[in-house]
């Protein structure tokens, strides 16, 4: 195979390994392109030229870059293209193709540390209660059914919204209380989801018995829209936004919120970092870590009941 020596070429290559070896969602991929893309545009714009080649971006090319988006983009955001240069050189240079990364001579933007929004255990409680109240009234409707069983799941479990429109009624085992997730890279897991979530689960599926003439025999999606077709990321948060306001919560949170939510309280309530880490599906502890919210009170209490010294000091 020839050598790539343009930054067409291997941009090409990069996105190609990303879909196929690294099997990273269509989003993620598209986050990595659109990168790639704006720092090309750049580059031709720099130099003149439609086609760049690899020995022609150096560190102080990069740093050009950055200089160039700094005032429109956030930190975050240079730091997520920051990660995705040097990505993308690391493949180069695993490959063969390029000796030195030249991003990893560029200093990472400064990003404060931002606490994620989740709710309190009285106020998801409030949420869930109320919309399990609007679901089992005379008048409640299938769509009642179905966001109240939708929230309590994924409160549960603890997935992404992204996993959770992607359930299959088959992935549900109400018999052992587990429920199969498809994670990113296409990985899956098996999480235990709770009593509450499965009696809404089955409410849900018995008013789509009830509502459409071929019951769930017509789709074997779990999460469904009017047309019977799979709901969408989108429509969940659009859903979430107004169902909170229904009940009362002003608080700006999204269906990752809730995520947050599951993990918070789990930890707070003693349970094993590393068992959340599994039902998650993070790879690495330190994700989770920033996923939990542990107040300094609850810190000390696990602290002096496990730490061998603080013991024998009692």
């Amino acid at each position: 195979m020839e050598t790539p020596l343009t930054l067409e070429q291997s941009k090409a290559l990069f996105l190609d390994y990303l879909r196929h070896e690294r099997s990273l969602s269509e989003e993620t991929s598209r986050a990595y392109a659109s990168d790639l893309e704006q720092f090309h545009r750049y580059l031709q714009k720099k130099t003149l030229s439609e086609s760049i080649h690899l020995t022609e971006i150096t560190p102080d090319a990069i740093r050009g870059f950055f200089a160039a988006i700094h005032k429109d983009l956030k930190n975050t955001s240079r730091a997520r293209k920051l990660s995705t240069l040097r990505s993308f050189y690391n493949y180069l240079s695993d490959r063969g193709w390029y000796q030195e990364n030249p991003a990893q001579r560029v200093a990472s933007p400064k990003i404060r540390s931002k606490i994620p929004a989740f709710l309190d255990v009285d106020d998801i409680f409030h949420f869930l209660d109320s919309l399990q109240r609007s679901a089992v009234l005379p008048e409640g409707s299938w769509r009642r059914c179905r966001n109240w069983a939708m929230f309590e799941c994924l409160y549960s479990i603890g997935a992404r919204v992204s996993e959770l429109v992607g359930l299959n009624i088959s992935d549900v085992d109400f018999d052992q209380g587990l429920v199969r997730l498809r994670g990113k890279g296409k990985k899956e897991r098996v999480v235990p989801v709770g009593k509450k979530a499965r009696e809404a689960l089955r409410a849900y599926l018995a008013a789509i018995d009830s509502q459409f003439p071929q019951g769930r025999a017509g789709a074997f999606h779990l999460f469904r829209n009017a047309s019977g077709g799979r709901l969408t990321t989108r429509s969940v948060h659009r859903i979430l936004k107004a169902e909170l306001r229904r009940c009362g919560l002003w608080q700006h949170l999204s269906p990752h919120g809730l995520r947050h939510t599951f993990a918070t309280h789990l930890l707070n309530s003693g349970a094993d970092l590393r068992a959340i880490q599994e039902m998650l599906g993070h790879a690495a502890l330190s994700t989770t870590q920033r996923y939990t919210h542990v107040h300094l009170e609850q810190l000390m209490k696990t602290y002096d009941a496990a730490h061998p010294r603080s013991r024998k000091a009692k």
